[in-house]
């Protein structure tokens, strides 16, 4: 792609990710093993047992494994003094430009996960919605959070 945003988010994002899958993946052997007994208790038909393992090992699979990977990859930002360009996506790759002149404020959060890692997730507002930077170091996030609360600041007085 011609101009990708050049920074990264931390390379932590991955575990934590993974830890996020791994809870995913046991509320679906949660969820599975009370269908299981639900079918032996009314007598349900047995082949949906089989189709569960196989769900519930693709889903293990894709959501702790293949997705944080291909996530970590394409997550990139960047904020240049008129705007702020986000890339993610999985399989279908969104860019986003928010322009300087509409962040209304920045915030930054961290969740017990995020904080046992030493990393935040930035969220910019704009009237219309909110967008986030996430898994980004503490300092890093810090610092990003004040370039952009600065740079909003003279588009502001520019108006």
């Amino acid at each position: 792609m011609l101009n990708e945003p050049k920074n990264r988010i931390s390379e932590k994002a991955l575990t934590v990710w993974k830890i996020r899958g791994m809870i995913q993946t046991g509320i679906f052997l949660l969820l599975s093993i009370v269908a299981i007994v639900l079918i032996f208790l009314f007598d349900w038909p047995k082949w949906i047992i089989p189709i569960l393992a196989i769900l519930f090992i693709i889903d293990g699979y894709y959501s702790i494994f293949f997705a944080p990977k291909l996530q970590w990859r394409r997550w990139r930002y960047e904020v240049r003094e008129q705007e702020i360009e986000l890339q993610h996506g999985l399989f279908v790759v969104t860019k986003t430009l928010i322009p300087m002149i509409r962040v209304q404020h920045v915030d930054m959060e961290q969740g017990p996960i995020l904080k046992k890692y030493g990393l935040a997730t930035i969220s910019i507002s704009t009237a219309a919605t909110t967008h986030a930077i996430p898994a980004l170091e503490e300092e890093e996030a810090e610092n990003v959070r004040q370039i952009i609360s600065q740079l909003a600041r003279v588009d502001e007085e520019d108006v």
